[in-house]
């Protein structure tokens, strides 16, 4: 699939989620002398997010996928941050929220690692290195490929009457 803003990435809108939901907890009264954990957690969480918005915004490939591994080493500061709060014997009352908040930057970060990988594997270099001519071709293979698939959908459906037909 391909996104037109980054906005309408699943990982940026799971990204934002995360970061929502830490600036939440960092409201609790016992962050209030931890200042430096609160703001470090809100800096990083934030930081995925606006990796992703600044790598898509890039116009290469090899420019995303810098700021879509900065993203995950800011999801990665963003878990180990979280690892130190759930040591603080003040915070206790928070562990459940904490944990949930592991699980939520774990998973933003498999996004991240999976949308990298895939890019990784793409010959298109991005859309600034894009020409006209290599964009015709691109577009023309893009419907091929679609049109393909629709003609082994068709012939799957066949198959599959004819087979319902011989059980009859």
């Amino acid at each position: 699939m391909t996104y037109e803003r980054f906005e309408d990435t699943p990982v940026w809108q799971a990204a934002i989620a995360l970061a929502d939901e830490v600036f939440n907890l960092v409201r609790d009264r016992e962050f209030g002398p931890l200042g430096d954990l609160r703001n470090q957690l809100q800096r990083a969480s934030l930081s995925i997010s606006n990796n992703i918005a600044e790598g898509f915004e890039r116009g290469t490939t090899a420019d995303f996928l810098t700021f879509l591994y900065i993203a995950r080493g800011s999801a990665g500061e963003v878990r180990s941050a979280l690892r130190f709060a759930q040591l603080r014997p003040e915070l206790a009352h928070c562990k459940d929220r904490i944990e949930s908040l592991i699980e939520q930057v774990e998973a933003v970060s498999r996004q991240l690692r999976g949308w990298a990988n895939s890019l990784q594997n793409s010959d298109i270099p991005g859309q600034r290195r894009l020409n006209e001519q290599t964009q015709l071709e691109y577009r023309q293979n893009r419907r091929a490929e679609a049109f393909l698939e629709k003609i082994q959908e068709t012939r799957d459906a066949v198959i599959k009457k004819a087979n319902e037909g011989r059980k009859e």
